[in-house]
C-alpha cells in the first residue's frame, strides 16, 4: 500500500511544482490544511478519491494522470503555443521516419508561402 501512496504523492508533487505552487498554496486552493499536502506527497496520508479529485481539479488535470506510473512526468505546456507544439510532436512520434520526413518537407513548402516576419 505504501508504494502506491508514494507513487501518487510523487506525481502530485511533480504537477504542483510544474504549476509553480507551494504546498501551502495548493492546500489553500483545495481547502485543505497546509500540512495535508506535504503528508500526501510523502506518501504518509491515505488520500481519498474525493481529495484526489480536488487536487486534480485545482491543478487542471484529469485524476488519472496520478496513476500513470509507466510514463515519465512530462512538464505540462505553459501556453497555447507550447500545447500545440506538444500535440504535433505526439502525432509525429507514432509515425514512421519516412512520414516524419514527408511532413517536414510539406511544412517547409507551406512556410515558404507565408510572408516573412
Amino acid at each position: 500500500m505504501a508504494d502506491i501512496l508514494n507513487l501518487v504523492g510523487s506525481k502530485i508533487r511533480d504537477y504542483r511544482k510544474a504549476k509553480g505552487l507551494s504546498q501551502d498554496q495548493l492546500a489553500e486552493l483545495c481547502g485543505f490544511h497546509f500540512s495535508y499536502i506535504g503528508g500526501v506527497e510523502r506518501g504518509e496520508r491515505n488520500i481519498s478519491l474525493e481529495n484526489l479529485a480536488k487536487i486534480a481539479e485545482t491543478l487542471e488535470l484529469e485524476p488519472k494522470v496520478f496513476f500513470d506510473f509507466e510514463q515519465p512526468f512530462v512538464q505540462p505546456p505553459s501556453d497555447k503555443k507550447e500545447a500545440a507544439l506538444q500535440e504535433v510532436l505526439t502525432l509525429l512520434q507514432a509515425k514512421e521516419l519516412r512520414h516524419i520526413q514527408m511532413t517536414k518537407k510539406l511544412l517547409v513548402e507551406i512556410f515558404k508561402t507565408f510572408p516573412r516576419q
